[in-house]
């Protein structure tokens, strides 16, 4: 608790120095050219059946990419990955990417274009948190797995504030049985310290299928372990 607390007070102080929020209506048909990821998102609810109490995949462009329901076909995914977002944004649409599927465990990647658009990583952790209590508020029961942020080659400059928000993120996390932190980012640095190029494509930020396999492979057994509690708690094992 005392740990949370001076977290708080952290975040807090250092929101006078925030970089502002982006506009999150530039997901809309019309604004600024982006994909029309929201309106895509209602519209294939509209017209299709979806599972509650799933596993939801909510973040950016690393989620959107990420061909999760082939990784992890056995277990009932959706996918709501939007290119370009910052957890700000995640935050913005939750009731319409998050709220109404009722999911028993979100999966987050976000803070990769906060930190590329020049937020501090003090202000990723305070959006990061203010993502928690959204969920705490619509759906407590929810277990949070969050993924760092990645050390991509086309953005390495930028990798000192990303290991810090990285880090803060993962302090936050450690102090509440809810959460949990993936570390798909570790494995991503050589020997040398640089990050390994055969885990991206052509773009040097973008994941390759080995990217992919990697991250799978670091989030499939937090997976198994919560989805076994879950049939415990159900069935009473």
């Amino acid at each position: 608790m005392k740990r949370i607390v001076l977290i708080t007070i952290f975040v807090l102080l250092c929101n006078l120095f925030s970089q502002i929020d982006p506009d999150p209506s530039r997901f809309y048909s019309g604004n600024n050219g982006h994909e029309v990821f929201i309106e895509n998102f209602l519209r294939w609810d509209q017209k299709n059946t979806y599972v509650e109490n799933g596993i939801l995949f909510l973040g950016s462009s690393s989620i959107r990419k990420w061909p999760t329901s082939n990784y992890f076909n056995d277990l009932p995914i959706i996918n709501r990955g939007f290119g370009g977002s910052h957890i700000s944004d995640v935050n913005y649409y939750f009731d319409s990417i998050a709220v109404h599927y009722k999911p028993r465990i979100i999966v987050l990647y976000a803070g990769d274009n906060d930190i590329a658009a020049k937020k501090t990583p003090e202000q990723v952790l305070e959006d990061y948190t203010d993502f928690v209590n959204l969920v705490r508020k619509h759906l407590p029961q929810t277990k949070i797995i969050y993924l760092p942020i990645k050390p991509s080659p086309s953005r390495w400059s930028m990798w000192k504030d990303m290991k810090q928000a990285n880090r803060l993120i993962k302090l936050y996390t450690d102090s509440d049985h809810m959460q949990y932190y993936a570390d798909t980012a570790t494995p991503m640095i050589d020997s040398q310290g640089k990050p390994l190029g055969d885990l991206f494509v052509a773009d040097s930020l973008h994941l390759s299928k080995k990217g992919y396999d990697l991250w799978s492979e670091v989030l499939e057994p937090i997976l198994d372990s919560l989805t076994m509690m879950n049939r415990i708690k159900i069935f009473g094992w």
